[in-house]
């Protein structure tokens, strides 16, 4: 059984930091995409980054460019997210997701993820 789990998530000052990390278990696939969605109260998902497994490409959304730093241990089976200067829209939920084989990074990309985990609370104050 594939199990996603979080860390890292809490209350912080605008314009601090914090730093998600996710740890896959159950996990055997090589070739995956892994990242990080959110989800603010009365808004829709919204795709935060993600990472290829196979040749480490990235993605962010326009929201968090120059502030938020993906990276990920593939032996480890493990992702985190480097968050800086965080303001107070970024506060939400912050979901780990993965997605396999090569069809994985398109897929990710749509929101289409094969595993979620469970999530963790990012709260930024004003």
């Amino acid at each position: 059984e594939v199990q996603l789990v979080e860390s890292g998530g809490g209350l912080v000052q605008a314009g601090g930091s914090l730093r998600l990390s996710c740890a896959a278990s159950g996990f055997t696939f090589d070739d995956y995409a892994i990242g990080w969605f959110r989800q603010a109260p009365g808004k829709e998902r919204e795709g935060v980054s993600c990472i290829s497994s196979g040749d480490g490409r990235t993605y962010y959304a326009d929201s968090v460019k120059g502030r938020f730093t993906i990276s990920s241990d593939n032996a480890k089976k493990t992702v985190s997210l480097q968050m800086s200067s965080l303001k107070p829209e970024d506060t939400a939920i912050y979901c780990c997701a993965v997605a396999v084989w090569t069809t994985g990074w398109a897929r990710l990309l749509r929101g289409k993820s094969d595993y979620w985990g469970q999530g963790t609370q990012v709260t930024v104050s004003s």
